[in-house]
């Protein structure tokens, strides 16, 4: 019984063909890797939009500005007040930037991390 859990190969029942289940899983380790990629690039895109909000000092009460400002304070995470330069723009120029820089790093280094545990493609 043990024998088969340590298969790697199996043949496919119904066309007899080998199947490599090690590549499925790299396959599905790329695309877990893609879309941990993809949210953080998301993530970052709503931090930076924000800034460009606050720095362009658009109307807070329009519906898209303040959803993207509910998203970005989501985001944000423990970089709310890391730095409290006098001048508001550039409070949140620094915030928020470091918080989307975050968001790139860790999800960069997250997918390199799936993508080694997956195996080959």
């Amino acid at each position: 019984m043990g024998e088969h859990a340590q298969e790697k190969e199996t043949a496919d029942q119904a066309t007899g063909r080998k199947v490599d289940w090690r590549a499925g899983g790299g396959r599905a380790a790329g695309i877990l890797a893609s879309v941990v990629r993809w949210a953080g690039l998301i993530f970052a895109a709503i931090l930076v939009l924000h800034v460009v909000f606050v720095i362009g000092e658009a109307n807070p009460g329009n519906g898209i500005v303040s959803f993207v400002r509910g998203w970005a304070d989501g985001l944000l995470l423990g970089f709310k007040d890391l730095f409290m330069p006098e001048d508001a723009k550039l409070r949140v120029l620094i915030n928020y930037g470091i918080a989307a820089v975050f968001w790139m790093v860790v999800t960069g280094i997250l997918a390199k991390i799936i993508r080694r545990v997956g195996g080959p493609a």
